[in-house]
């Protein structure tokens, strides 16, 4: 085969041509062909690489575009703005606080030292002042220096790119984003100068540790202003940016330090120092801040700031919009009366709540949940659920009063025991109520038994009003605690509700029987002043507004000679109730003066005793009149309860004691009872006459309870007055011959769809489970999390 091709190129060649030219003929032939096929090759090469890179300037210039359709416009750079604040006003637009993801306080370039300027520009951009926007020298270097070290000491982001990311980018590591960043260098080297670029550089590069900007950052590490750093601090929060939590020297002292002595190398390098100030500045000790646990914190009313944030703000908004869509939350809290509670509460031993209400509106004034916001964030003002004790009582007799009894009715302060049946031990379990004294006073009316908190006149009072009565009045005045019991034991305060809804409910004694909403929030705004919110007062009727008025006038009484003498408030009148639970637990005072309503509580979050004397009337009033004393001096309220005309009530003076109309000698109080309800006849045991009373149709009867007649053997509707003789107790004052008793009709109420019948003995009642202070710090920090307050 390869003689036969050889043939065919030699048949080609002409015979009579020299041997010689043939071959020379045929090399030049060969050369020329491979000529040919390398110049295709390379033409084809050629148009390759054209094509490729005309088509990846096509895909560049398209990608390009897109990038740069989706952002900002030169305008937009030209009036942005940083993230705006949310501000909280109070009720007299003060200040309160304001909210915000990045703490920063802007400063001019003028008082940033020159040594912070240099500092920067020499770890992060060596070349700011020569570029444009880009450092495509610096990115070679960068990746040669970085090369050589084996590590990541010098970036190849310029000043510029950094301050892009930071003001309309994401950290997203993608070809996308990098693109973005150099569009948005380039028009801002456009748009500002270099020192305007610098300076909103160093207004919002991160510092660490939740500190923007040089001004944060020189007052959480140093704890001084921006123009007294000196080089050596310079060159260490230089050094921070780069890595703010791997850099940190609170939490990586080594790791700054090395970092530090980069900057100051770099400095030296560039001639902005020289080596040997380089080296004195390495060698200074510096004095950092303590760093205080990471926590979201309030200058001013940190407890209610919580309480609108969590219950309201984050829930409605988000934190994107709270922290950075500058709301304007305008507030129902007084700061100076906030101020004031905080002082207060001071004067407790224990932990410990205020609130403070509007009683005509439903403003919360003042709320403050305990001592020390930073030691715990339990809210005990709206978050604990606790025993009221005593102070629950107004509600048991306003119940009694909606089916007509009244304060000057009589009824046994007498030893009272019910049985409960064989407990878990086998054993049988007699539930005994007692009082605080330990000692019992016989016929007493009811006025006197609520003024010296009695509490088996307490027990009996609800025993004949009914168990369902009494929790509908409850629902009435505003309590929603899941926490109130089916049984006579509700009658000595053993449902568990808050401060704030007990100061919720004493507002209806105060405004006359209206039942109010409480509300934190009066009006929220956008920063151009677009109202998204507005709340005001929701008002609807809780019960009569006699027999709300009448229920006052004895808690005045309360005030004046009863358990709660250290709530007086000079020149004021004062209505309220002294509480205190089992084994001195929990104390309150709940009261109000006109315009007014405050609540007080104390207690320890282990439910540990607070000691003999730990009641309302030693512990709670005296805070409670220490605030309000306060608050008189800064609001204009009355000095008097407006009494309207159409109240339907009548005021007398009636004598403690006997519930008759007062005498000379009589101890004596003014009171209110519904129209048409008063006794007309005065005190048959201080000078009046015995038989004129008893001719009284309105004179005031002896109630039993079921459990009374049960033991005495006598049916309520034939007890008379100062006829039940009790072994133990005071005898009865002596009486005239008395006609037969006949009861007196009296108006009654019937609540609408009462709830069904209940157990009458008091079962035992388990309170509900509350977090520990760890588990509320943990929940606090969870719900931080959840919306993106803290990492």
């Amino acid at each position: 085969m390869k003689n036969n091709i050889f043939n065919f190129y030699r048949k080609k060649q002409p015979e009579n041509t020299p041997k010689a030219e043939r071959t020379t003929r045929t090399k030049k032939v060969h050369i020329t062909r491979k000529t040919s096929t390398f110049a295709k090759l390379a033409l084809t090469f050629l148009f390759v690489i054209v094509l490729l890179f005309a088509v990846a300037s096509i895909a560049g210039v398209l990608i390009i575009r897109d990038a740069a359709s989706t952002l900002p416009s030169v305008e937009e750079m030209t009036h942005y703005e940083p993230d705006l604040s949310t501000i909280v006003y109070d009720r007299n637009e003060k200040v309160i606080t304001r909210l915000f993801h990045e703490n920063r306080t802007w400063v001019p370039l003028s008082q940033i030292p020159i040594e912070v300027q240099e500092a920067c520009i020499a770890a992060e951009d060596s070349s700011f002042y020569s570029h444009r926007g880009l450092d495509f020298i610096g990115i070679v270097r960068a990746f040669w220096v970085n090369l050589r070290s084996g590590r990541t000491l010098q970036g190849a982001s310029t000043i510029t790119q950094q301050l892009a990311w930071n003001l309309f980018l994401t950290k997203e590591k993608t070809l996308q984003r990098k693109i973005k960043e150099a569009i948005i260098s380039i028009r801002l080297e456009r748009i500002y100068s270099k020192e305007q670029i610098l300076e909103m550089y160093l207004n919002m590069i991160y510092f660490g540790h939740g500190a923007w900007g040089i001004h944060s950052a020189s007052q959480l590490y140093f704890n001084k202003e921006p123009s007294e750093l000196d080089l050596s601090e310079a060159s260490l929060l230089a050094g921070i940016v780069k890595g703010p939590e791997y850099y940190t020297p609170l939490r990586h002292p080594e790791r700054a330090s090395e970092r530090q002595a980069y900057v100051l190398g770099r400095m030296a390098q560039e001639g902005m120092i020289t080596p040997e100030q380089a080296q004195a500045a390495r060698k200074i000790d510096l004095d950092f801040q303590t760093l205080k646990k990471p926590a979201i914190m309030f200058d001013e009313a940190p407890y209610f700031i919580s309480h609108i944030l969590f219950e309201h703000l984050l829930p409605s908004y988000g934190s994107d919009m709270v922290y950075r869509g500058g709301l304007r939350v305008h507030t129902t809290l007084d700061l100076d009366l906030q101020h004031a509670a905080e002082e207060a509460i001071k004067g407790l031993k224990s932990e410990g709540a205020i609130v403070a209400l509007d009683p005509g509106t439903g403003e919360i004034l003042a709320l403050v949940g305990g001592k020390d916001f930073e030691q715990t964030k339990f809210n005990r003002a709206t978050q604990a659920f606790r025993q009221p004790g005593s102070s629950f009582k107004p509600f048991v007799y306003t119940a009694a009063l909606m089916k007509g009894l009244r304060p000057v009715d009589h009824i046994l302060d007498a030893p009272v025991s019910y049985d409960n049946g064989i407990d878990e031990r086998g054993d049988r379990d007699i539930w005994e109520p007692g009082n605080y004294t330990g000692d019992f006073k016989g016929e007493v009316t009811l006025l006197q038994a609520l003024v010296h908190s009695y509490n088996t006149v307490a027990v009996r009072l609800a025993h004949i009003t009914g168990i369902p009565e009494i929790i509908d009045v409850a629902r009435r005045f505003g309590f929603t605690s899941p926490h109130i019991p089916n049984d006579l034991s509700i009658a000595l305060g053993s449902a568990n509700v808050t401060p704030l809804e007990m100061a919720s409910a004493y507002s209806v004694f105060a405004n006359g029987g209206s039942r109010i909403t409480p509300y934190a929030i009066r009006k929220i705004n956008t920063a151009a002043g677009e109202t998204l919110e507005q709340y005001g007062p929701n008002l609807s009727p809780a019960v009569p507004e006699a027999i709300a008025l009448s229920m006052r006038s004895v808690m005045m009484e309360v005030v004046r000679s009863g358990t709660g003498t250290r709530a007086r408030v000079p020149g004021y009148e004062v209505f309220g109730k002294t509480g205190t639970t089992n084994d001195y637990t929990d104390a309150w005072f709940a009261g109000g003066i006109p315009g007014l309503v405050v609540v007080v509580y104390a207690g320890n979050d282990d439910n540990k005793t607070l000691g003999r004397p730990g009641t309302g009337g030693v512990v709670a009033a005296p805070v409670w009149q220490a605030f309000v004393s306060k608050a008189v001096k800064h609001l204009t309220l009355r000095e008097s309860f407006e009494i309207p005309e159409r109240a339907g009530i009548d005021t007398i003076t009636v004598c403690r004691d006997s519930g008759f109309l007062s005498a000379g000698s009589c101890p004596s109080t003014a009171i209110f009872l519904p129209s048409g309800l008063a006794p007309y006849s005065t005190c048959p045991i201080h000078g009046g006459s015995w038989i004129m009373a008893e001719s009284d149709r309105n004179e005031p009867r002896m109630l039993l309870s079921p459990r009374d007649e049960e033991v005495l053997g006598i049916p309520a509707r034939m007890a008379r007055l100062y006829s039940i003789s009790i072994s133990g107790i005071a005898a009865a004052p002596p009486m005239e011959e008395l006609p037969t008793y006949q009861p007196p009709q009296m108006p009654t109420y019937t609540p609408p769809s009462p709830p069904a019948t209940t157990p009458v003995t008091p079962s035992r009642q388990s309170k509900p489970r509350e977090r520990t202070p760890e588990e509320i710090e943990d929940r606090y920090q969870e719900l931080l999390k959840q919306y993106g307050i803290s990492d």
